[in-house]
């Protein structure tokens, strides 16, 4: 047996594997349970889906939370790569420091701290808690991580490109879009991604910064699962596992894709 694969190893990975992907599993098998029981299977049945989609309160929740996600993680992105941007390009002016330590605090920052800071700081300026506040919390949480996924692309861009661009007459604007904004692009969507999840995924600091009529699917679960878990929740989970797992396989295709596509366009270059 090679010594890489000791059976220690193979054993450690088979447990972790499973550890982190059999209740998954467990919960995607049991949404198609006849059973109003989940723990005991009863039969192959969707009816809990169709139960599902006449639940009036989870299809609110899940409308509430799919605005706030798609807005919230389309403000985070702007944001987020304007803020690597300037971390990478503008390396010295001043305020640099306390710049970079605001933008990557929510990523060491505790969430409950997070939300009760921005309770306290929308009930200071008289807002209203609701959709507004929770798509506010919720691009104050994603921008960070959208910044350090720029960032990490950034850091590596080769600048000749751009200075060849210029070099030819284009504007620094111009340079942008057609340039640098097309290399990048694939940690853009990769930030949107990850935004996206983020603010699906958030319970915290929307319970801390939600109001009437902006309660959450996060927060919608966690309600009715204290009062026991129904066959619809794991409906619902597995379509939300669905969702994002097809979502980041059409982004790996789309990013691997553009990759082939760039390194064509290289090959094509050096032959020209």
């Amino acid at each position: 047996m090679n010594p890489t694969w000791s059976r220690f190893n193979i054993t450690s990975i088979v447990l972790g594997f499973a550890f982190l992907y059999l209740p998954i599993v467990l919960l995607v098998v049991f949404s198609f349970n006849e059973s109003k029981l989940v723990t005991v299977w009863g039969g192959f049945s969707t009816k809990w889906y169709v139960s599902l989609f006449h639940n009036q309160g989870l299809m609110d929740a899940t409308w509430v939370t799919a605005r706030v996600a798609v807005i919230s993680a389309t403000v985070a992105t702007v944001l987020g790569t304007l803020a690597a941007l300037t971390l990478t390009r503008y390396t010295r002016f001043k305020g640099r420091t306390l710049f970079s330590g605001m933008v990557f605090a929510p990523l060491v920052m505790p969430e409950v701290i997070t939300g009760l800071s921005l309770l306290l700081l929308f009930v200071a300026v008289g807002l209203d808690r609701g959709f507004v506040t929770v798509t506010l919390a919720h691009i104050t949480l994603t921008m960070c991580f959208v910044a350090v996924v720029v960032q990490s692309r950034l850091i590596t861009f080769d600048r000749s490109l751009e200075e060849a661009a210029m070099d030819l007459g284009a504007p620094p604007v111009k340079t942008f879009f057609q340039i640098t904004l097309p290399v990048i692009m694939p940690a853009i969507v990769s930030g949107w991604m990850l935004a996206f999840t983020l603010s699906l995924d958030d319970l915290v600091i929307a319970s801390f910064t939600s109001g009437p009529g902006a309660t959450t699917l996060p927060m919608k679960i966690y309600s009715q699962v204290r009062l026991g878990v129904t066959p619809e929740i794991n409906a619902a989970c597995t379509i939300l596992i669905a969702v994002v797992a097809v979502g980041v396989i059409i982004v790996s295709l789309a990013n691997k894709r553009r990759e082939v596509q760039r390194q064509r366009d290289e090959q094509a270059a050096q032959r020209g």
